[in-house]
């Protein structure tokens, strides 16, 4: 099974989001883009370059998507389900990787759990820099 591998980097700058940052230099187009399809402006040559700025902040693609079909990315703040077998309790964290797999962690509760379930639904409801307060709570 390929997984695509690709990210998307939180721009401290402009506090928004750039999408496929990785796929501008795959393609030799060097062009990432804003949320609005604007073109960002950056001096960086090469994708180690950006990885490397510190005006952004880059996440992965797990490779995974929620329940309606939405790409999970490192960052995201996940939902899972109420009324699915295999969780004890419905739980709101952020999608980390720990110790090579993708985790769901709330460090309020100190509690983690595995992104992938096949018995489970999980959902992108915000992710950590727009959507802090959703770390807050339980459900």
């Amino acid at each position: 099974m390929k997984r695509e591998i690709k990210f998307r980097a939180w721009d401290k700058g402009y506090e928004c989001y750039l999408y496929d940052v990785q796929g501008a230099y795959d393609t030799l187009s060097g062009c990432v883009k804003y949320e609005n399809g604007e073109n960002a402006v950056y001096d960086e040559e090469c994708f180690a370059g950006f990885l490397d700025n510190e005006q952004y902040i880059v996440e992965q693609y797990t490779g995974l998507h929620d329940k309606n079909g939405k790409n999970i990315y490192e960052g995201d703040v996940v939902r899972t389900g109420k009324d699915n077998i295999g969780d004890p309790e419905s739980m709101i964290g952020q999608v980390i990787m720990r110790e090579g797999s993708w985790l769901i962690e709330n460090e309020k509760m100190q509690e983690a759990i595995e992104l992938f379930s096949e018995i489970t639904s999980r959902e992108v409801i915000g992710n950590i820099f727009e959507d802090k307060q959703l770390l807050e709570g339980k459900q």
